[in-house]
């Protein structure tokens, strides 16, 4: 049998949904939480392979690091975590691969983010290059803001000293997260934006709609997939004038509202890759 681990930070729907089809599906898991956790440079844990579910994106990536360096599999791994979870890399990785993306500038001082800004045009988009759930991300209609703004950032952690403007996208009230498992996609919804809110977040209280998966997002999406040479990511993607654009790429992917929303048993088809993944 092979050795087997959930690493996590906290068990949350989707740690307990991934269990509970572990179990059904017959592949014996064990859950480590990353809080007590002690990883060895001189002796390598017993594990064939091991599942990383952290919240913590910078915890995540450097227990993936260490075990991939000791040659244990993961999911995701260190080079997917690294590129997936800074939007400047996976933009970059996405441009690489052909995959359209909104307009994006980038800048590392408050007096050329300003410049790029009235370039980019208001409104402008800045994200943190680092970040989930839609914190810190802040939409600019004019130069006083982003003067504030910018000048708030100079004060931060240098993370967020790397200014990442985005076009503002006009699109409808919503966005498509697209889950892909194995390179294929398994699921999509649409993220409806809560009331008097302009981000699509189901974390911060937007809705979760079915969506059918055409060959158009099918093909986007899996392109997407390959450029941060992802096996279990979420893919977030805006409809803008006809086409599609990828936003961002989630390589720990939240599910319980696609589960919801379209009745697919993420969790058992996430064990069900990882069994196929361990048989080989």
């Amino acid at each position: 049998m092979s050795r087997f681990a959930l690493i996590y930070d906290q068990i949350r729907f989707e740690e307990k949904a991934l269990i509970r089809a572990a179990e059904e599906l017959g592949l014996s898991i064990n859950p480590l939480s990353s809080k007590t956790l002690v990883l060895r440079s001189d002796s390598p844990p017993e594990l064939d392979f091991a599942l990383i579910r952290c919240i913590s994106y910078f915890r995540g990536l450097h227990i993936a690091s260490i075990l991939n360096g000791l040659n244990i599999s993961t999911i995701s791994s260190f080079f997917t975590l690294n590129i997936a979870g800074n939007k400047l890399f996976a933009t970059s990785a996405l441009l690489k691969h052909g995959v359209k993306t909104p307009k994006t500038y980038i800048a590392f001082t408050p007096k050329s983010a300003g410049e790029a800004a009235e370039s980019l045009g208001y409104p402008v988009v800045l994200k943190p290059v680092v970040g989930s759930w839609g914190r810190l991300i802040a939409l600019i209609r004019d130069s006083d803001t982003a003067d504030a703004i910018f000048e708030d950032r100079s004060y931060m952690y240098p993370l967020y000293q790397i200014y990442y403007l985005q076009e503002f996208v006009e699109k409808p009230s919503r966005d498509i997260r697209c889950i892909m498992i194995g390179g294929e996609p398994v699921a999509a919804i649409y993220r409806y934006s809560p009331p008097g809110d302009w981000k699509t977040n189901v974390a911060i209280g937007g809705r979760a709609e079915p969506c059918e998966i055409n060959d158009e997002l099918a093909e986007i999406s899996i392109k997407a997939s390959e450029a941060v040479k992802g096996e279990f990511v979420g893919v977030d993607i805006m409809e803008a004038e006809g086409r599609y654009l990828v936003h961002e790429i989630n390589p720990t992917p939240e599910f319980k509202a696609t589960m919801s929303a379209t009745g697919k048993n993420i969790a058992a088809e996430v064990i069900k890759y990882i069994k196929r993944k361990l048989r080989r």
